[in-house]
This record gives C-alpha cells, structure tokens and sequence, in this order.
C-alpha cells in the first residue's frame, strides 16, 4: 500500500469514529497516531523481507495487515449497521482484539524509535565533533533494540489475549469492614454489596452475569448497591440481561446511581429525540429491575427507632471529559445532621475535588468508573495499575486525613469493561463491606 494511500485512508477512519464517538475523541487521535507510526514500522519491516521468497513476503504483508483491514472492515460495517445492533459477541470481542494488536505493536515501534534516535545522535556527534573515517557506515540501527522491542510486543499480547479468555469474568469478592464512628447500634454489621460498571454491552454470555449474580446473592447482603454504568453505549446494551439483574435480592433493596456512560454520550444520535427517548427507555429499564435510581436525592434506611441516610448523585467529574450533573447539595437535603451518611458517586473525583474537602460530614463514599485500569498488579502486596497515573484513588479504601472524623472512600474496580474486553491482575470486583459501629 502507498503512504499517500495509507494516510489517507487513516485521516477518513479517524474522522468517522470521531463523528461516531464524540466522547473518545482523544482516544480515536491515540489510534491515529498508532496507525501512522504502525507505517513506520512497516517500512523496516519491508526491509527486512525484501530478500525472501514471493510466498514469504505475501504471507508476512498480510499477517502485518490483518488489523488495518480488520479496522476498515469494521468502520465500513458500522456505516451500515449501528453499533447497538451488532452482535453482542462482534461488539465485545474483535474491536479489543485490535486494540491490543495495535497496543502490542507499539512495543516494537518504540524500539525502532530509540534505535534510530541513539543512531540519528551518533551520527551527529560524530558530524560536530569526531569526523567519520571514510569507507564506514554514517547509521545503522541497532536491530538488537528493535528485536527486544518486537519479542515485548509479543509477550504483552500474548498476556492481553490470555485476559480475555481466562480473567474476564473470574469475578472476586472483596471483603471490608468499614468503621464508622457514629453508626447507629441497630445498624452494627449491617452487610452492603457494592456492584460497579458493568457495563452490558460487553459481555457476550448472560451465564458468567448469571454466576455474578448468585455470588452477590451467596453473601446474602442486607442492601446491594450499584455506583453507576449499567451501559456502554445506549440502554439497548441491556437488552436480555433483564431477567438475570432481577434475580440479585437484598432485604432492604437495590439501589443505584448513573455513570458517565449511561447518559447516551458515548455515540452520535440521529436526533435530540432518540437521545431523549434513549433515557426514557434507560429509566424503564431501571424500574423494570426493581433498582431504587438516586438521582440528586437520599433515601432514609430505617431499623427500629435507628435510621441512616444514603445519598445518591448523578455523575460528576472532574475533568471536563466528564459530565458534571451532581447536585450533592441537593441530594443531601434533609439528611444533614443524622449520625450517619453514606454517598453513592460514581466518579471517585468527585470525593477528592468537593466531598472531602466541603463535605466531610459524609461518613462513606462508594464510587466506581476506573475498572482499577482493567490490567495492573494485585498480588504479594503489589498493588499497582496505570489508573494510579489518572486517579489519585483509583481502587480500594482510602481515608481523609484532613477530616476531624473518619471519613472514607471505597473505589470498585468494576464487575464489567470496556474498551479492552479483559482483565490481567486487576479482577472484576464484587465488594462486601460490613459496616462496623467504631469503639
């Protein structure tokens, strides 16, 4: 393929996706950049097989190319088909197999970069200050470099392929126990099941959220609650996962809030209509559950003559990304100076820019939306993922220092995902915190 062909092709997918996914817009530019620097790599490649057979070259030109004609095949279809009509099992598997073919490559793009960059600053010197002896080479690449670089790119996506078959939806319970220092006595051991991001437009069976669902239901919570992105896209990512989500059970009930994905602002609508329409439905869907949506508003939990207040809001973000339509002060009303409040929001920002710092009579904050980055480590007291590069809290619980009385963050690393159609060390999360009455 010529250059000119290539980038040209490029430009129109980078244009299309961002006409079709105004809010990924920074992510379509990272996939444009790839795609130019994937050129790049190619023309080393090209070099390297110039000498072999016919057969050889074909076969490799093609392997190279699969995931840029996958990507073409893929948009083209989308121009015919939206999105929310594909088939569950296309729309969550192949766009994260390109993304981790094209995250896999930039492992060798960028060893082709630091071995033409150390040979571009030898040249240099050698040109300013120690002239070159005649009859040698002026560059030549450290191919060493860009072999290293190639067999990380092939381990990275040999790791990446095996979080979609292996670690997906190996779904872990994570136990906290929560101290509270005005908890009311009647409420002491009071058992709450923290869900996040499940984002239904990506899962391609209904059993594995069947098997999730029966975990919540084995740890017999007394409340569930849910911190926001039920959908990827629109609420038709729900569609047949109705019955499944109807079977969690809590004495006290179901609550929940939205994310920033449940709102429609993911995709481009035909019209304000369909956007419209697209919330009513989303609003259906929730009472259809039997889920208590907060919206900017509390509910009291009452046990005898104790009660304690949960507040809910609708997403708020920091970055201007992010929508910004909670309304903590008016989702508290009426609860101000009961002992206990715990707060539902879905972005853990949130907490960090208002809660804890103007609000900190709020005891617990129960937020979601980092997936815990999706990929990190989790094991032999390693706790680490790139999201820690983004969020400041990005998964587990964390205290306010600066608060009078505890006050704290639970951040769930997500039950679904998206964007990448896997997990590797940082598991989908179902969260057990037992609320404990503090001494």
């Amino acid at each position: 393929m010529k250059p000119a062909v290539f980038v040209g092709i490029s430009l129109a997918i980078f244009f299309i996706l961002r006409t079709a996914f105004p809010k990924n817009a920074g992510v379509i530019l990272f996939l444009f950049t790839g795609l130019l620097l994937d050129l790049y790599l190619w023309n080393w490649v090209k070099k390297k097989i110039r000498t072999r057979t016919s057969f050889y070259q074909r076969f490799w030109t093609a392997v190279y190319w699969m995931p840029f004609t996958l990507l073409i095949i893929l948009v083209a279809y989308g121009l015919v088909v939206p999105l929310m009509e594909w088939n569950q099992a296309l729309k969550s598997y192949l766009p994260g197999f390109l993304l981790i073919l094209y995250f896999s490559k930039m492992f060798p793009i960028l060893g082709l970069l630091v071995a033409d960059l150390s040979g571009v600053s030898i040249l240099l010197f050698h040109r300013l200050f120690c002239p070159i002896p005649e009859n040698t080479v002026p560059f030549r690449r450290n191919s060493m470099v860009v072999f290293c670089g190639g067999i990380a790119g092939g381990i990275l996506f040999l790791l990446l392929l095996s979080g979609i078959f292996f670690w997906q939806f190996d779904f872990r319970v994570r136990r906290e126990i929560v101290q509270l220092k005005d908890l009311p006595p009647s409420f002491d051991g009071m058992k709450m099941v923290q869900l996040s991001d499940i984002h239904l437009g990506s899962w391609p069976s209904k059993v594995q959220l069947e098997k999730a669902v029966s975990m919540v239901n084995a740890l017999q919570p007394d409340i569930v609650v849910f911190t926001g992105d039920l959908f990827n896209y629109g609420t038709s990512d729900g569609n047949g996962f109705e019955t499944i989500l109807m079977k969690l059970h809590a004495p006290e009930g179901i609550y929940a809030i939205l994310g920033n994905h449940d709102y429609g602002d993911y995709v481009s609508w035909h019209s304000p209509e369909a956007k419209r329409k697209n919330m009513e439905e989303l609003f259906l869907y929730f009472k259809k559950l039997g889920w208590h949506l907060l919206r900017n508003e509390n509910v009291i939990l009452k046990n005898g003559m104790d009660s304690i207040a949960l507040i809910g809001v609708e997403n708020w973000g920091a970055t201007q990304r992010f929508q910004r339509l909670g309304d903590i002060r008016k989702a508290e009303k009426g609860t101000e100076g009961m002992s206990t409040r715990v707060l539902l929001s879905h972005d853990p920002t949130h907490w960090g820019s208002i809660i804890s710092r103007q609000y900190q009579d709020i005891d617990l904050t129960l937020s979601g939306h980092t997936h815990g980055g999706q990929l990190g480590i989790d094991c032999c007291g390693i706790h680490w993922s790139p999201a820690g590069w983004i969020y400041p809290e990005w998964c587990g619980l964390y205290s306010n220092p600066d608060s009078p009385s505890p006050q704290y963050l639970y951040v769930n690393q997500g039950l679904g995902n998206i964007g990448y159609s896997g997990r590797v060390g940082i598991l989908p999360e179902i969260t057990l915190i037992t609320l404990k009455r503090a001494k």
